[in-house]
């Protein structure tokens, strides 16, 4: 006696598939696959983009900074001359 004579494959949802649907699984995992491939490029072109943004931002924060503080000092000058 096997265990497919209790139909236990059945009951663990293990259907016995046909060629076609090899086939078609294969084409379906190829497509999936396919599309992971792409989302990842997507993706590591974003977190790029991000790293690239990110970088302009340090830059132009940091003139910000220059610039606050190139005011601050003629401020304080033309506060002492009056």
């Amino acid at each position: 006696m096997s265990f497919n004579d209790f139909g236990t494959a059945i009951a663990w949802g293990d259907p016995e598939h046909q060629p076609g649907d090899i086939v078609k699984d294969a084409i379906r995992k190829e497509r999936i696959l396919k599309e992971i491939a792409a989302a990842q490029g997507d993706l590591q072109a974003l977190v790029a983009r991000v790293h690239s943004v990110q970088s302009d931002v340090d830059k132009l924060t940091s003139e910000n900074s220059t610039l606050q503080m190139y005011i601050d000092n003629l401020t304080m000058q033309m506060a002492k001359r009056k």
